[in-house]
């Protein structure tokens, strides 16, 4: 795979030192696939076709919702294809269904499991069903599509507050930076999980409740290492000539002295992902995260703990977990050796 010729120098050394980290590397393509299928989950598991042809037309259930009616029935509410009358009525008019790969949505029951629910992996259900008849895979593949992106949105959100304010303190200094680091002081020493829990307890839970609760501790991480940069950066002889100048000092910032700090944020954002990926986990096994019924890792988690004798939630859950965290973790290696001055074998 060749380098494209304009891309600068430095940015040819960086991506040449991440492809070199092999583990690294391997585990971001890998964590990429998952993803991209993880983001068309409606496709890989629904309890609705993907395409429809009765009576000569072509009907789409994942994209619209169809009454009963429509394939000649009596109801006007959403035909449930997973029906055997309605699969009979399809078939009268020579029609036919195009299934997604597994035959679940993330909350729908298996009334006709062999035993009673948590029912054990079957070709019915490959990893089995959880303790209310929920198809276990269905579970994972939302589950994980829902934990990166909270994990990524709450990343961005807290590294923008971070690094503003972290820059804001080390850039002008003085009495700015020294209340800033007192509050920031006061607010890291906090008991942060037992204030989660509180918070979680008081507000109705939801995926933008729990992110902006998780957000208001998560940005203090990158504070101190943006202060570094920006506290170092200030006296660079190229800063204190473009100041001279008369260049705007939000000039100077965004355009002098950020970049050598999205250095350090850039490093660590792989293993803040991680820790707000951990963090939802954590609130969902509390049953203080994502409101009941959702698609949840954590829920799996402590349906496993709840369900001894059926060790595929626990194990399914460990497996998914570990090797989403370790992928994040190894991609993060690779982002800091990319990143690291040291490192300059090309």
């Amino acid at each position: 795979m060749k380098l494209s010729p304009r891309l600068s120098p430095l940015a040819r050394r960086r991506l040449h030192q991440f492809r070199a980290n092999r583990r690294g590397y391997i585990s971001f393509w890998i964590f990429l696939t998952l993803f991209v299928l993880a983001m068309a989950a409606p496709i890989l598991a629904n309890d609705k076709p993907l395409l429809i042809k009765y009576d000569g037309g072509l009907y789409m259930p994942v994209l619209k919702s169809y009454p009963e009616t429509t394939f000649g029935g009596d109801f006007e509410t959403e035909a449930d294809y997973r029906d055997a009358f309605v699969s009979d009525l399809i078939a009268k008019k020579d029609g036919w269904m195009i299934w997604p790969p597994i035959r679940y949505h993330y909350d729908t029951i298996n009334y006709n499991l062999p035993v009673p629910a948590p029912s054990y992996p079957t070709r019915d259900n490959l990893l089995g069903t959880d303790d209310q008849g929920r198809d276990v895979a269905a579970r994972v593949i939302y589950g994980f599509r829902i934990s990166v992106l909270f994990g990524l949105i709450l990343t961005i959100a807290s590294s923008i507050i971070g690094v503003f304010a972290g820059a804001m303190q080390g850039y002008y200094g003085g009495w700015l930076d020294l209340i800033m680091q007192r509050i920031i002081e006061i607010w890291s020493s906090m008991p942060s999980l037992y204030i989660l829990i509180i918070f979680s307890a008081m507000f109705v839970p939801g995926f933008w409740t729990l992110l902006l609760i998780l957000l208001a501790f998560s940005w203090v991480s990158l504070v101190d290492v943006v202060r570094a940069e920006f506290l170092r950066a200030r006296n660079f002889d190229y800063v204190r000539a473009a100041n001279a100048l008369g260049v705007s000092n939000g000039t100077i910032m965004r355009r002098h002295v950020l970049p050598n700090a999205m250095v350090a944020t850039m490093t660590m954002m792989p293993f803040i992902l991680t820790g707000s990926i951990t963090a939802l986990t954590s609130l969902d096994f509390l049953g203080l995260g994502l409101p009941p019924g959702s698609a949840s890792l954590g829920e799996l988690l402590a349906q496993g703990k709840n369900n001894l004798q059926a060790p595929w939630l626990g194990l399914t859950a460990f497996v998914t977990l570990a090797l989403m965290l370790s992928l994040l973790t190894f991609i993060g290696e690779a982002v800091r050796d990319a990143f690291d001055p040291r490192k300059t074998n090309l």
